[in-house]
């Protein structure tokens, strides 16, 4: 489940209260007070089995006696009781509860047997649950305050989705005086039903949500949140804190890879892969919620800083430079333009320093310049009181110059100290004005913003498996072998072939039983080459460790004798290590290249996960990492490289150039692919991989191998179907038939172009004339998993049509759409893109499709009663018809993971 009956939750017309108590600071009555003031234009009714009266109401003995049925109840019962409570508010068709009660939280039996027992009682009505053991459920824009928080806040554009009572009770009580106000605020407590994924597909797409803050501590269904979070991330701002930060259980293991991969490093990946601006605290989070409260920001190039004190200004730039934001540059123009204004001994560069004496004046017009300099983007405006300025009247003077420009530009304020500056932060926080107490506050909220966009941008880059494709069949035979031999790695021939398969260069290698066949493999690379030695055994993860690598070995005697003396050093430090060989590879001499990590893990919730970062035997004491979720392409591989330090040595410096980025890069999506394609690949290590002018070349390698089961996560995001792509005939004309990628844009866009614009506004509902990019992106970046969207292309790869088919959050039903290019109408395409969206729909196991179709759309009707559809006239639209066909059960092991 997701979003159904949330209309219960967040708009009912009719709330009761189980558990209500005249007893003054119980929770019962707290919550029946925040019922009653919250502004709830609806029913409410009280259960209480002595019913007695709750603040002049009256109590009902039971929910068996409520004389209507209630669309959300609240529960603040014990906890012995709360199945049986749902049970029968299920049965009066009650569609949603907020369970208040604790006593579930514990992992003994008894808590667990509780837990299960309200999911027991709900499931068969479908009731939602929030909860148990939560604050409670705001949506102040309908009046509702379902919880025990001290206040009911203002209505606003912000929505707070929490894991903890005690963070959304801090983000409560701080908002009002900040100027803030609350369209939801929803407490998950223990999570049973609803949760953050959920919330996240209601809110990304609720009118009344601007921005949308979270505190999450850790999730279950990842793919869920994932899809749901990037289509809210697309929407609106999606402003994050994680709390449980820890690396508990990321010891080294089978490789560097997994040491480096700890749990929040994956939250955090997977939270920038979604388009989520991550915050370090609380504070951060708040003041965040100042600069998005309105919705995106639009986008800025630097900040420009105006100030009444020099000092101050040189810790908001000092600010800037740790936070990675920019410093703006003013032109000449504006320069002189605020000469014209400024005291003699003032600044006109950036930051402006107007001087101590600055008075409201000089404030307003300072601001007002720059605001009409079109090379300014933004403006902090710093004020430090003194004896012969007035505060109060600088602010009002910034809110002037402000309402002046009519807000075309985002100005923030920094108003520092405390009783002297209280009035004039007031009047900005009261005109809107995003209003810090320090200098550097405003430039991190600013940094946030501009972190913000640069994540939202990111959102566009999708892989869409275009690429040449590997050797998957092949990889899979090596891979399938290890295991039904019971082996937990592969050895490094297998090892080479699987990379090698995927297009992953590496230095050839050989593997020598014994030292006297090390010095034929040496012999056979060159008589006089230098080659490098390596010990092989199961037991022994990092060889280096154990003296087991040798380098630079000229010779076959020279190799015979370090392949015997690493024997003797084995024999004395691990006498029980398996020995499996020697592997001999040619000396590869790059003295001027880069050792880089990459590899593979394996998260248990978030599924496959690809690392890089700086490599060579120090790389658990450097731990410059970065991760990603896959599948990737070269752009968001490019990204994963920028975030690690050793990016700044790959850029070249003194005599040593810059290296390949784009093989390093192909390195990555290489090993993206492989994680989706071969789930049994556990774990993979690739260190180093030196990187250079020349590309990247993977000297050492492991895989580690195990076969999936009922606990291994599946990708959070699916790679794009390769599968479901097939040849088809229409009309006689061969054409493909498969996925939409993102890379269609532009040939959507022609295909529009090319319909009659009777034809596009049928599909379109709308006088469009032409689809723009930003809605065909959308319309081809889908997540493969709800969504999906079947073109038809000719040999030239010009669509000439797409079926669509978007899922409701249920999983159950899904709602369809079809348009054929106007000139190839009447072929019989419609037909097969239809049926192939009917087919598709039946392998995800859904019950019902439908479609709502404009009555003078002849065409379409007739084509979906002939596959089977019935029809009738839209509610509440005579315009339109109703299409819909039951989908028998469909083979849902066939769905992609």
């Amino acid at each position: 489940m997701t979003t159904r009956n949330f209309e219960a939750l967040f708009s009912p017309k009719r709330i009761a209260l189980i558990g209500a108590s005249d007893r003054a600071g119980s929770v019962g009555e707290v919550l029946a007070a925040n019922l009653l003031g919250g502004g709830f234009r609806g029913e409410l009714l009280f259960v209480n089995p002595k019913g007695r009266p709750v603040h002049g109401h009256a109590v009902f003995p039971s929910v068996a006696a409520l004389p209507e049925t209630p669309d959300l109840a609240v529960i603040a019962t014990p906890a012995p009781t709360v199945a049986g409570v749902i049970a029968e508010l299920g049965a009066r068709g009650c569609r949603a509860a907020v369970v208040i009660s604790a006593g579930f939280e514990g992992d003994d039996p008894e808590s667990a047997a509780r837990r299960q027992a309200i999911l027991d009682a709900a499931r068969p009505h479908l009731l939602r649950i929030v909860g148990p053991n939560c604050l409670g459920l705001l949506s102040p824009v309908h009046g509702i305050n379902a919880s025990f928080a001290r206040t009911t806040p203002p209505a606003g554009g912000l929505a707070l989705v929490a894991q903890s009572g005690a963070v959304a009770a801090a983000a409560l009580d701080w908002a009002p005086p900040h100027g803030l106000g609350f369209s939801h605020v929803v407490t998950l407590g223990d999570s049973l039903d609803v949760d953050v994924g959920d919330l996240l597909d209601f809110l990304g797409r609720d009118p009344e949500t601007r921005a949308i803050l979270l505190y999450v501590e850790s999730l279950r269904d990842a793919r869920k949140f994932m899809s749901a979070a990037r289509y809210a991330a697309r929407a609106k701002p999606v402003i994050l804190l994680k709390g449980g930060r820890s690396r508990a259980g990321a010891k080294a293991a089978f490789s560097h890879t997994r040491a480096l991969a700890g749990a929040d490093d994956v939250y955090a990946a997977a939270f920038r892969r979604a388009g989520v601006l991550q915050v370090d605290g609380l504070d951060d989070l708040l003041d965040a919620a100042l600069v998005f409260a309105g919705g995106r920001p639009p986008p800025a190039r630097g900040l420009t800083i105006l100030t009444n004190g020099g000092g101050a200004g040189v810790l908001a730039v000092d600010a800037l430079e740790r936070t990675g934001a920019r410093l703006a540059g003013l032109d000449p123009a504006t320069q002189e333009t605020l000469r014209g204004l400024t005291p003699a001994h003032g600044a006109v560069g950036n930051p402006v320093d107007i001087l101590g004496d600055a008075g409201p004046d000089l404030y307003g017009r300072s601001l007002g310049a720059l605001l009409a300099a079109p090379e300014v983007d933004a403006v902090l405006v710093i004020n430090c009181p003194t004896a012969v300025a007035d505060s109060g009247e600088a602010a009002d003077a910034v809110i002037a110059a402000r309402t002046a420009a009519r807000g075309r530009k985002p100005v923030l304020a920094a108003w520092l100290g405390e009783p002297s500056v209280a009035l004039g932060r007031a009047h900005l926080t009261a005109a809107g004005v995003p209003t810090y107490p320090t200098a550097e506050a405003a430039v991190r909220a600013f940094a946030t913003w501009d972190r913000a966009h640069a994540l939202h941008a990111l959102l566009l880059e999708a892989p869409d498996g275009a690429d040449e494709p590997p050797d998957v069949a092949g990889a899979r035979k090596v891979v399938e072998r290890a295991l039904a031999e019971g082996r937990a790695a592969l050895d490094p021939l297998e090892v080479q072939a699987v990379l090698q398969a995927y297009g992953i260069a590496t230095a050839a290698a050989r593997l020598a039983r014994t030292p006297a066949e090390a010095g034929e493999a040496a012999a056979a690379i060159g008589p006089d080459d230098p080659v490098a030695l390596k010990i092989q055994s199961p037991d022994i993860s990092h060889k280096s460790d154990v003296g087991g690598v040798v380098l630079g070995l000229r010779g076959v005697p020279a190799v015979e004798q370090a392949a015997q003396a690493m024997l003797d050093r084995l024999a004395a430090a691990h006498p029980d290590a398996r020995l499996e060989g020697f592997l001999v590879q040619p000396m590869i001499s790059r003295p001027k290249a880069q050792e880089v990590l990459a590899g593979l893990v394996r998260d248990p919730t978030f599924g496959p996960v690809v690392v890089v970062g700086h490599g060579g035997v120090s790389v658990e004491v450097v731990a410059d990492r970065a991760l990603g979720l896959p599948p990737l392409n070269a752009a968001l591989a490019r990204d994963m490289i920028g975030q690690t330090r050793v990016s700044r040595l790959l850029a070249g410096y003194r005599d040593r150039p810059a290296a390949d980025l784009d093989a390093l890069a192909a390195v990555l999506v290489a090993l993206g692919r492989l994680s989706t394609d071969l789930p049994e690949i556990a774990e993979l290590d690739l260190n180093p991989v030196l990187c250079d002018a020349q590309g990247a070349l993977a000297l050492d390698a492991r895989i580690a191998v195990r076969r999936p089961d009922a606990t291994t996560a599946r990708p959070a995001i699916l790679p794009y179907p390769e599968h479901l792509a097939r040849d088809i005939v229409a009309d006689g004309e061969p054409l493909r038939l498969r996925p939409i990628r993102p890379s269609d844009v532009s040939r959507l866009i022609e295909m529009v172009d090319r319909c009659t614009p009777e034809d596009i506004h049928l599909r379109f509902c709308s006088g469009m004339g032409h689809l723009n990019e930003e809605l065909a992106t959308r319309l081809c970046q889908i997540d493969y998993d709800r969504h999906m969207a079947f073109v038809a292309e000719t040999a030239a790869g010009d669509l000439l049509g797409v079926g669509r088919l978007v899922e409701d959050p249920e999983g159950e039903t899904a709602e369809f759409a079809l348009m054929v290019r106007s000139d190839r109408q009447h072929h019989g395409l419609g037909g097969i893109l239809l049926q192939a969206v009917l087919d598709y729909a039946a392998i995800r196991g859904l019950r019902e499709v439908w479609g709502d179709i404009a009555r003078e759309n002849s065409r379409m009707l007739d084509l979906a009663r002939a596959l089977g559809f019935s029809t009738a006239p839209s509610v509440g639209d005579f315009a339109r018809v109703w299409a819909t066909k039951a989908i028998p059960a469909g083979q849902a092991d066939a769905v992609p993971a």
